[in-house]
């Protein structure tokens, strides 16, 4: 098990930066970015108190590690966002995705939609479009895809996906979750 990874996952998924993690845990943000490349291991009680910081306990932080052995994953378990203002519907494909290395979505992009702009991160990118066209705006750059083509690119720069049809358009979109 990759502790460090795990308490990386964790603080992301709470939204807190190093040096926020730091500043509760009284540690140095340089301490929590060892901790998190596993090149450092916090003491038991530094370990308990970033747990706690985290909102989780010892017990559930080593027992989640056996529930990520799940292979498939039911409808019934997707979780489905929808966005009315930017006629967009997000549906996540393997619950908890943002635990794993990619975060698989299915997208529905309505006439006229638009996901949301994306801010530069070390994420890649893979698009494939089941209906539709869509284009993606990428820095200055636009790219038109249609059905059953594929976009792949690394997210290093401002980015933002949107129907370019006059018919809903479905894409399954994968991200990594390498953030910064």
């Amino acid at each position: 098990m990759q502790i460090g990874k795990k308490i990386k996952r964790l603080r992301l998924k709470k939204g807190l930066t190093q040096e926020e993690l730091g500043e509760r845990t009284d540690l140095s943000k340089g301490f929590i970015s060892q901790v998190e490349r596993d090149i450092n291991s916090p003491s038991i009680e530094t370990f308990f108190s970033i747990l706690s910081v985290l909102g989780t306990k010892p017990k559930d932080f080593f027992d989640d590690e056996q529930e990520r052995t799940k292979v498939v994953f039911k409808q019934e378990e997707q979780t489905i966002y929808e966005d009315e203002e930017k006629n967009y519907e997000l549906k996540w494909l393997i619950s908890e995705s943002n635990e794993n290395e990619m975060e698989p979505v299915h997208l529905k992009l309505g006439v006229g939609g638009q996901f949301k702009r994306f801010e530069p991160s070390l994420s890649e990118t893979f698009i494939y479009v089941l209906n539709g066209r869509v284009k993606l705006t990428l820095g200055k750059q636009q790219y038109i895809a249609s059905k059953g083509e594929s976009i792949y690119f690394e997210a290093s720069d401002h980015h933002q996906l949107e129907n370019d049809s006059t018919e809903e358009a479905h894409i399954i979109y994968v991200v990594t979750n390498s953030y910064l």
